[in-house]
């Protein structure tokens, strides 16, 4: 029976080492990922809330500036 030298066992093992490493790292990624996505749908749920009570109170033709707050009509 023949052995890998101590050398070719060693790279071996550094690069499965590395590539579990690699795997758990991109894990995670997708992980946060989602975890992101989760909250930007969020986000876009409370910004069509806030959005429904502006149109509500300032009517579906105000143009809001979002730097100022001055509302405007669109036809006027």
């Amino acid at each position: 029976m023949q052995n890998l030298t101590n050398e070719e066992l060693e790279r071996i093992q550094e690069l499965v080492t590395s590539f579990n490493k690699l795997k758990i790292s991109l894990g995670d990624t997708v992980i946060q990922q989602n975890k992101l996505l989760s909250e930007v749908s969020d986000m876009k749920i409370e910004y069509a809330k806030e959005e429904e009570k502006l149109v509500k109170k300032y009517g579906e033709d105000a143009v809001i500036n979002i730097q100022t707050g001055e509302i405007k009509k669109e036809n006027g």
